[in-house]
């Protein structure tokens, strides 16, 4: 008898312009809609999807000693200017040479970077959280 089973989370891979990050938690891979509601002088009542909802990513990672890309990216924004980049987050298999699922972030740049909580008494890793506003996630299921 076959069973199947839903795809672990703990295997994936990020690229922020074709150059891999190693991150260690991933959310926000949402896709939503606004509704927009219409009533009528006949006193129906209807329901229909609106705008797109604005897409919002955290990824976390560990902190590490000589590493700011992230700080110099959202540093970057200069003037309303700011470099937006292409992110490709890949669901793998357990060995990691087989993709499940791939979500195609297009015109991602940062909003927000939060430092690592620090504290005398953890023996914690340092954890950085970058949050993303995102114009278009696109899935492709392999």
């Amino acid at each position: 008898m076959s069973v199947d089973y839903p795809i672990p989370t703990h295997r994936f891979r990020v690229s922020i312009d074709d150059e891999e990050a190693a991150f260690n938690s991933v959310s926000g891979l949402d896709v939503s809609h606004q509704t927009m509601e219409y009533r009528d002088g006949m006193g129906g009542w209807y329901q229909m999807p609106g705008q797109a909802d604005a897409i919002n990513i955290t990824l976390k990672k560990g902190v590490f000693v000589g590493q700011s890309k992230l700080y110099d990216w959202i540093s970057s924004i200069s003037g309303n200017q700011v470099e937006k980049k292409d992110i490709t987050i890949s669901l793998m298999n357990e060995s990691g040479d087989e993709l499940f699922v791939t979500w195609n972030l297009v015109d991602a740049f940062p909003t927000r970077l939060t430092a690592p909580i620090l504290d005398a008494d953890s023996n914690e890793a340092t954890i950085e959280e970058l949050s993303l506003l995102v114009r278009r996630v696109n899935v492709k299921f392999h």
